[in-house]
């Protein structure tokens, strides 16, 4: 393994807890030459932010080594030069361009924003897509739930489906499991079958980066409930670990 990328929110950290030895297992990760990048559906705050946050909870991470479904989405607008209608916290609204006054919305961007997901905004954005038939609906993510501290949080995919429902529009995933998304973030010049991915989420982390030819390293320290997948087939994971640290350990003592 050449190139490990990480999970952030439920591998490395739960909310301002680090997860359980994973200040330590970072450092010992850092010590060999394989290349790391941090990958995250995060929506509820800029990079920026994010960056600064985990540096309060001990990590030595550049914020240049966090590639963030905020960053993919932004350069996919700036690509596209739409005039987005956003549903996204203000910290977040940060990391994308500025709206043009002289034009109408042609799209919608919606995140992680609990405070934003009220009836105004839900319909502002329904009326945006329902009188424009070529207005795209863009999905940061489209996360069922999230672990926080008082337990499982619900997602933006709720709110995503609902506008797909009512509208007809079929959203556009920028986020992980987005196969572009795990291109872009890998390393230059390492492949995807010398990379690894270790995160919380079967679906996210470890299916998407096994689609494009990566190991999935799957971890139980965040939103990954055993329990409620008995009736479902999981998605295969090439190892299951407590949390980060075991993961890390397992990586080291394969490579040596």
């Amino acid at each position: 393994i050449e190139a490990v990328l990480i999970d952030l929110s439920g591998t490395l950290h739960v909310d301002d807890d680090p997860t359980p030895n994973a200040v330590e297992a970072l450092k010992k990760l850092r010590t060999t030459n394989k290349k790391i990048k941090f990958v995250t559906n995060t929506t509820k705050e800029s990079v920026s932010s994010l960056h600064k946050r985990l540096e309060k909870l001990g990590f030595d991470i550049q914020k240049e080594e966090i590639y963030s479904s905020l960053t993919a989405a932004s350069n996919y607008v700036q690509e596209k030069q739409f005039n987005p209608f956003y549903i996204v916290t203000d910290d977040a609204r940060k990391d994308f361009p500025a709206n043009s006054t002289d034009r109408q919305h042609d799209s919608i961007v919606i995140g992680l924003a609990p405070d934003k997901f009220d009836y105004k905004n839900i319909n502002d954005a329904f009326s945006i897509l329902h009188k424009n038939n070529e207005a795209q609906l863009i999905a940061i993510h489209e996360g069922k739930f999230y672990k926080t501290k008082s337990g499982i949080a619900v997602g933006p995919g709720c709110f995503v489906k609902g506008l797909e429902y009512s509208t007809g529009v079929k959203s556009i995933c920028i986020g992980k499991p987005n196969e572009y998304f795990f291109k872009s973030a890998l390393p230059s010049g390492i492949s995807a079958e010398n990379s690894c991915m270790i995160g919380d989420d079967p679906m996210d982390d470890i299916q998407g980066a096994r689609n494009i030819g990566m190991k999935g390293f799957l971890v139980e320290s965040g939103k990954y409930q055993p329990e409620q997948y008995k009736a479902k087939e999981l998605p295969a994971a090439d190892g299951i670990f407590k949390n980060f640290a075991e993961a890390v350990d397992f990586i080291l003592n394969t490579s040596s």
